[in-house]
Order: C-alpha cells, then structure tokens, then sequence
C-alpha cells in the first residue's frame, strides 16, 4: 500500500466512518462537508441530501487533485429501513473492512438481521463498486460509487 492509498483509508476512518465533524461551512451551497488532512495531503468528502445522496470525495497532494470518487446512494424500501438504521449498519460494516486496512474488495456481513455487501472491481487507481443492503432476498439500500487517479 502506498502513501495516498493509505492516507485515503485513514481520511474515510475519520470522516464518515469516525463520524467526524461536518465542516461549519459548506463549500456549495446545500452540501455537508468532512474533511480531514495530514502531512501534504487532504481529503474533503462533500454530498447532498440525506437518504437519497449524491456526493464526491476528492484528495489533493501539495494543493493539487490527485485522486476523487463519485457516489449516488437511495434508500428503496424506507418503510423497512430507515436511514438511521441504514447508517448503523453501514458505519459497522465499513469499520469491519477498514479494520482489514483496506476499502475496496469483496465484503459481506450480517448486522442486526440485514446483509450488508460491497463488491468492487479494480483497485484504487481506477474502480467502480456497489454496496447494498438487503433484508432476505429484498434489496432495501444501494449505493453506487466510481473513481480513480486524477492526472494534469
């Protein structure tokens, strides 16, 4: 693992999964804003909404964009997931996998009676992945993400 994919895991520990601070202002209007940065990195995961989101997490080395991801997530079924429960379920399982110093690959547990997945494909040059949360065989959440390096 290199210096950025490392600092990436330890960004999104701290942000969403580490329920970090939202920054008090915005950088566009409407979004929720985290941020984090250390050494000559920083790291801003910036969305909008709340149930149904869309957002970017985006690094930047000395100043300059080095690395991004693009997200759309919705939850299907609110009368059998509420976005409480949802966030509940997804902080445990991602500390799971960041726990396994990583945030791409195959994972899937079971946490408080629904499935948690993320399947994703390539590394963290380039990939594209989808998590899922489902009760039974009924897909209750989805959660779309892609991105990679970002070159001059």
């Amino acid at each position: 693992m290199d210096a950025l994919e490392e600092f990436i895991l330890e960004a999104k520990s701290h942000c969403y999964i580490g329920r970090g601070p939202k920054n008090r202002q915005s950088c566009r209007p409407g979004s929720h804003d985290l941020s984090f940065q250390k050494a000559n990195f920083s790291y801003l995961d910036s969305y909008f909404g709340g149930t149904d989101f869309m957002g970017q997490e985006t690094v930047w080395r000395d100043e300059i964009p080095v690395w991004g991801m693009n997200y759309y997530g919705k939850i299907l079924k609110d009368d059998l997931l509420t976005a409480e429960m949802a966030g509940r379920i997804i902080t445990t399982s991602l500390q799971a996998l960041y726990q396994q110093g990583r945030f791409l690959g195959g994972f899937q547990q079971e946490v408080e009676g629904f499935h948690y997945s993320d399947h994703s494909e390539g590394s963290y040059q380039r990939f594209t992945g989808v998590e899922t949360i489902r009760l039974n065989t009924t897909l209750l959440y989805q959660f779309d993400y892609h991105g990679g390096m970002i070159r001059p």
